[in-house]
């Protein structure tokens, strides 16, 4: 990001993926993050799916489920994009306990969201961070 930019020229240069395994949800989310003016790389499922996406795709920060398809662990693959790539997560979870948490810390997370979570509390983060 360059000083002295815009939130919206922001907002263009955040390529997000999502990692989340329910359909719906996942949908969502991307049609709210679009709406914002965000860029979307692209939906993962599994953990393996996350990590193979971000080394294609290089996005600016993930939305990471905690609880992925075929048992795969979000914190995990939250780990391993921020040790592989320096990729950084936003955790949005309904499992969001101290344990939970305390694992994350290795992943360097940008912030928690506690589903069910607004809109205007997933871009206020978003924002938050993008800003310089």
């Amino acid at each position: 990001m360059t000083s002295g930019s815009s939130s919206s020229s922001d907002q263009m240069q955040a390529r997000i993926l999502i990692v989340e395994d329910d359909f719906l949800i996942a949908l969502e989310l991307e049609n709210r993050l679009i709406d914002a003016g965000f860029e979307v790389t692209g939906i993962a499922i599994t953990a393996t799916e996350a990590i193979s996406m971000a080394e294609r795709e290089r996005p600016t920060f993930a939305i990471m489920d905690i609880r992925l398809a075929d048992r795969s662990d979000g914190v995990e693959a939250a780990i391993e994009l921020f040790t592989a790539f320096g990729i950084r997560s936003i955790f949005a979870s309904a499992h969001a306990d101290a344990k939970t948490q305390e694992r994350a810390a290795l992943a360097l997370p940008i912030g928690w969201l506690q589903k069910p979570y607004s809109e205007e509390a997933l871009t206020r983060l978003i924002n938050d961070y993008l800003q310089p």
